[in-house]
């Protein structure tokens, strides 16, 4: 089987099962303190994950650049990705969690271009990043009511900081993918996420009430640890190195959809018009930015082969 066909059969397994992990982080939380109960999930996520890919391969790489870079990334996509996101789902439920997430490759794109040289702005950029802004606006109005509660405000300003966290740290990966063993690179996200968490638990989190056995929020965490963590993240990690990111982070168009259908047959979470809206409008800005984005690209390699078929000479000599 190609790479590229084992990568989108990877990325089609993340879409299905993070559009699911909303609603089993949800129920976490509410038996469990948010940190904790993250920072437990890929702690234990990434030593397994470890465990796995040193049963396939005994190579690994240990030098302080890589550790230090595994580091960086898991505290940008687990601590404070995942970790704002279960924070967040504290405050607000998983559907406008999911809807919020949902804008994760908006932001991709908007540090691709400001770290970029070659990328610029144009229409299509321009207009999909204002539909964003306008889906977010429809959250709101959605829930107008509640805005008048603080940690509402703040569990959706947590899950938005999230949001360009991961999307930060899925440029760093991509940017420095390290070839050797990545599943064990992956499981090192992980532990390092993880621990991250598990260290500022104490200074975000209240254990007040807080009980170490509850039936519902163990099953949460064992699903979200087996099929949220190892298999997921793991998954995410392949197809990120083998597609390109404006490919790899097309999830983020699927798992709200199934996030808030989930929430709503089984949480029994509100639907109505305004959450339609939502998804609709922020799926076609993330669509149109992606495509203005691929657009500059596609003019780039074309212009670069006309000048290789114009002065061949003279790109030899240069290279």
């Amino acid at each position: 089987m190609k790479t590229n066909t084992k990568a989108y059969i990877a990325l089609i397994f993340v879409c299905i099962v993070w559009g699911t992990t909303y609603m089993a982080i949800w129920v976490g939380v509410e038996h469990y303190p948010p940190f904790l109960f993250a920072g437990a999930r890929q702690t234990i996520a990434g030593v397994v994950l470890m465990l796995i890919a040193l049963l396939v391969s005994r190579q690994k790489d240990l030098s302080r650049q890589n550790i230090l870079r595994q580091m960086l990334v898991g505290f940008l996509m687990l601590t404070m990705g995942n970790g704002g996101v279960t924070w967040g789902e504290k405050y607000i439920p998983s559907g406008i969690a999911a809807l919020l997430c949902s804008m994760m490759p908006l932001f991709a794109v908007l540090f691709n271009l400001m770290s970029s040289r070659k990328d610029h702005f144009n229409a299509a950029i321009g207009f999909g990043m204002l539909l964003g802004v306008c889906g977010v606006g429809l959250i709101f109005r959605h829930d107008l009511a509640d805005m008048t509660k603080p940690a509402y405000i703040g569990g959706m300003l947590a899950v938005l900081l999230a949001t360009c966290c991961w999307a930060l740290g899925s440029i760093v990966n991509k940017k420095h993918v390290n070839p050797v063993n990545p599943f064990f690179n992956s499981g090192l996200q992980l532990l390092f996420g993880g621990l991250f968490m598990l260290l500022l638990s104490p200074a975000i989190d209240s254990y007040k009430g807080f009980q170490l056995w509850n039936k519902e929020g163990v099953e949460a965490l064992v699903y979200l640890i087996t099929f949220g963590s190892v298999l997921a993240y793991a998954a995410y990690m392949y197809a990120l190195s083998a597609l390109p990111v404006g490919i790899a982070t097309i999830y983020a168009y699927i798992n709200p959809l199934i996030a808030v259908i989930v929430g709503y047959l089984i949480l029994k979470e509100e639907v109505n018009i305004y959450t339609g809206m939502a998804f609709v409008t922020i799926a076609v800005s993330v669509y149109l930015v992606n495509r203005g984005y691929r657009k500059q690209h596609k003019a780039e390699k074309e212009l670069t082969s006309k000048m290789a078929a114009a002065f061949p000479e003279s790109l030899q000599a240069d290279s």
